[in-house]
């Protein structure tokens, strides 16, 4: 969502602030630390018991919308400092230290919510510009929409809808007879039958992820090639099966926003988790819609 910042050891005030939910933590706030509770047996089949969690970069302001690229890369966007980056997973030979991980593509009004079209286009959708863009490698962008029904924008994240209270996340599922999305207000996950034609119908509660304020609401959602979801949530990262059983949870360091599938394999999760960028390797294998369709 909007601005979630999360710290580790301090005591949680909520404040709203022209739209956005931001979450300050006092000194009682528990410590996180990265750890897999499962719900099902179920759940080692996607991740082995031993997995270990990597940390890919750091000292970002807030991270969202990461984008895997095979040549080794992550486009990640950063609302805080206002700007996307590209970020290294390797690092590069020539790089100093410093430069190594990450560079920045363009500067940009709160970026958030990204991904690649087609056409290996970085999509994007800017909140300050209220409008989804398209990206350029060398930093430029241009306008794809930013009006619907002939109103401005308000501030796109992920997905714009009429039916909930705070719309976050979105996925497909394989098949792509299914729709998925979150709500971070109500702390839900929603899933709506696809007709041929696009057109949503059956709207319906899949999952619900309660929690306490400062450990985080639903956010970002992946799915695997069987249909599984991944979604970002209370503590860290909800594990569902396609029937809406609640696995296991992924539990992070930092409180997560987004998730992609990242490497050759698209089996390891890439996780934007607010001043970091995570991996970890997995079991499944991720579906990504654009290399497939």
């Amino acid at each position: 969502m909007k601005r979630l910042i999360l710290a580790t050891s301090v005591l949680a005030v909520i404040m709203l602030s022209a739209g956005r939910l931001f979450v300050v933590f006092g000194a009682d706030a528990p410590a996180r630390i990265f750890k897999l509770t499962a719900e099902t047996p179920q759940f080692w089949n996607l991740i082995d018991h031993n997995a270990n969690l990597t940390k890919v970069a750091g000292d970002f302001g807030f991270t969202e919308g990461p984008v895997w690229d095979d040549a080794g890369f992550l486009y990640v966007s950063d609302e805080e400092k206002n700007k996307i980056y590209r970020v290294f997973v390797d690092g590069r030979p020539n790089g100093k230290k410093d430069e190594q991980k990450k560079e920045e593509v363009i500067s940009l009004g709160d970026p958030d919510g990204s991904t690649y079209d087609r056409k290996h286009r970085l999509i994007d959708c800017a909140s300050v510009l209220r409008a989804i863009i398209a990206v350029t490698p060398d930093g430029k962008y241009t306008t794809l929409a930013d009006h619907y029904e002939g109103k401005k924008f308000n501030s796109p994240n992920d997905v714009i809808t009429k039916d909930l209270t705070q719309p976050n996340g979105l996925a497909f599922s394989p098949d792509g007879k299914k729709f998925y999305v979150d709500d971070s207000e109500q702390r839900n996950i929603r899933v709506y039958d696809v007709a041929a034609d696009g057109t949503l119908s059956n709207g319906r509660i899949f999952g619900l992820e309660p929690g306490e304020k400062h450990e985080g609401v639903p956010d970002g959602i992946k799915v695997d090639t069987d249909g599984n979801l991944f979604v970002t949530g209370p503590k860290g990262i909800w594990v569902w099966d396609p029937q809406g059983h609640h696995l296991g949870t992924i539990e992070m360091p930092e409180q997560p926003a987004n998730l992609a599938w990242g490497d050759k394999d698209s089996q390891t999760l890439y996780i934007t988790a607010t001043t970091s960028v995570y991996s970890l390797r997995l079991k499944a294998k991720g579906f990504v819609p654009y290399l497939t369709h």
